[in-house]
Formats: structure tokens, sequence, C-alpha cells
């Protein structure tokens, strides 16, 4: 009689389970440009099912390099929680060490074109949605901060904002690291590409209706070039929102962080659904 209750009390458990993590999935995509499935966690609040006939606003949230698509899902393992309180979608993209452009050497890395021409529609197409671009964000961490600033600047037609956290954007003082001389050929030889290929080089593109929020701690390495975008976006007089604090290029700062970068996302989703 122990052994029947121990194995229902286990059975019960791994159900509870299931059903809490239930909103958790990892779909996988196909990319005709890159000739690949690639996989993708897709967070949705806990309610969605029940509330059939609500569509909601999406983040696509972007991991670093040597991460993948389950790195937000381990930084924050409430994440689904976060997706609840803030009645949002959250969507998490493997993006290789790709640094979310399409490379201008390698013509087999096309994260760009993935997220953007791949990615989203086929979200909006399986999930409720509201693929109005002012319900549409892009944020992420270190590399994910550099490509939430690159695909939200260069395709403001899909996003209303952008959020960057730890972001490397300025690649231009670490030509030897992160494998970037890969897809964009050596510095020395290219300098034009990395020129074209950096964040603080979008500044001049910024629309008057994009939302920037930039969030680095004090003691990262990419304080300086997120100090230096915070420094540009003031001198052109755009509108953003520049956190510094202590802390460092870790997880736990990320955990802290990313709360304050989903309200500001929530409030922008609040304002715009209403017209204002």
């Amino acid at each position: 009689m122990r052994a029947v209750r121990f194995i229902s009390f286990f059975a019960l458990l791994a159900l509870a389970l299931n059903f809490a993590s239930a909103k958790i999935e990892v779909v996988e995509v196909a990319s005709p440009s890159m000739k690949k499935s690639i996989k993708n966690v897709v967070v949705t609040p806990t309610y969605y099912e029940q509330d059939s006939d609500r569509r909601y606003p999406v983040v696509y949230l972007l991991h670093g390099h040597g991460g993948n698509h389950m790195s937000w899902v381990h930084i924050r393992q409430d994440i689904e929680k976060l997706a609840s309180d803030l009645g949002m979608i959250i969507v998490c993209p493997d993006g290789a060490n790709s640094w979310y452009y399409d490379s201008p050497v390698n013509k087999s890395i096309r994260y760009e074109t993935y997220v953007t021409k791949e990615l989203i529609p086929f979200v909006d197409s399986k999930y409720r949605t509201d693929s109005r671009k002012s319900m549409r964000a892009v944020a992420g961490l270190s590399m994910g901060g550099h490509g939430a600033m690159w695909l939200g600047v260069n395709h403001q037609d899909l996003f209303c904002a952008s959020g960057i956290l730890s972001g490397g954007v300025d690649i231009r003082p670490f030509p030897k690291n992160w494998n970037l001389k890969d897809d964009l050929g050596e510095y020395e030889k290219n300098p034009d590409i990395w020129d074209s290929h950096t964040c603080v080089n979008l500044v001049p593109k910024i629309g008057k209706d994009y939302n920037i929020y930039i969030d680095c701690g004090t003691e990262d390495f990419f304080y300086k070039v997120n100090l230096d975008l915070h420094n540009r976006l003031l001198d052109k007089k755009i509108p953003h929102v520049y956190i510094a604090r202590p802390g460092k290029h870790d997880g736990a700062y990320w955990n802290n962080a990313i709360d304050y970068q989903l309200l500001y996302f929530s409030k922008i989703f609040s304002k715009n659904s209403k017209g204002e």
C-alpha cells in the first residue's frame, strides 16, 4: 500500500511539474536562408489557453556569445511568471555565435534574415500575437545586446523598441575576440565592414519614435562602449533610457536587470495599444 502511495505521489508531482513548464516550449523553425532548422524557446502567459480571444505583444530576447535558446530560461527560471505578469509572449531564438547579422564574408550566416523574415512570420502565424510593429520589441544581453540594436534599428518597420543589456554595441575595440573575424574578416584588412557592422554607428538611423533602453554595469568590460552610445544619443538629442550601476558581466546582473527592461516594454505596449 505504501509503495502504491509512493508511486502515486511522484506521478502527481511529475504531472504538476509538466503543467508548470507547459507554457515554455522549444520549437524548431525552418530557415530556408541557412538551409537548416533552428531551435527557439517560446514562453506564453499561464492564461494563454484560457483567454483565447486575446492577442499579445512579443519580445524577442537574445542570448550572448556561447549561449543558446535556453540561456534566458536558465538565467531567469521564473521567465514564465514574467511573461504572465506583464502579459506578453517571449521568444528566445538560438543565434549561435552570429552577432545576429548576415555575415558579409560567410554566406552561411544569415541570422538577421532568420529573425526578421523567417522567425517573426512563424511566430505570428502559430501564436496569437499582436503583429503590429508597435507591439513588438527586441532585447538581449552582451552579443544579444548588439543584436537587439542591430535588428531593431535596421528594421524599424518590425520593432518599436530595443533593449540593450551589457551590450557589445561597439565591436571594434575587440578585434581578436569572440571569433568576430570569422564573419567580418580581419579588422585590419576590413575596417569598412567593421565600421558598418558596429551598433554605435547606427545612431543616425534611429527614428524619432523609436525606443532605446541601455543598461550596463560599471565593472563590465562593455561599460565604456555603452557609455559612448549613451553620449552619442545625447549629442543627437535622441530620447532613451540609460542605466549604469555597480555590476559585472554576469548572470546575477542580467537576472535583476531583465525585470526593468521587460517592464519598460510593457509600458510602451500599453501606451501603443491605446493609440497614445
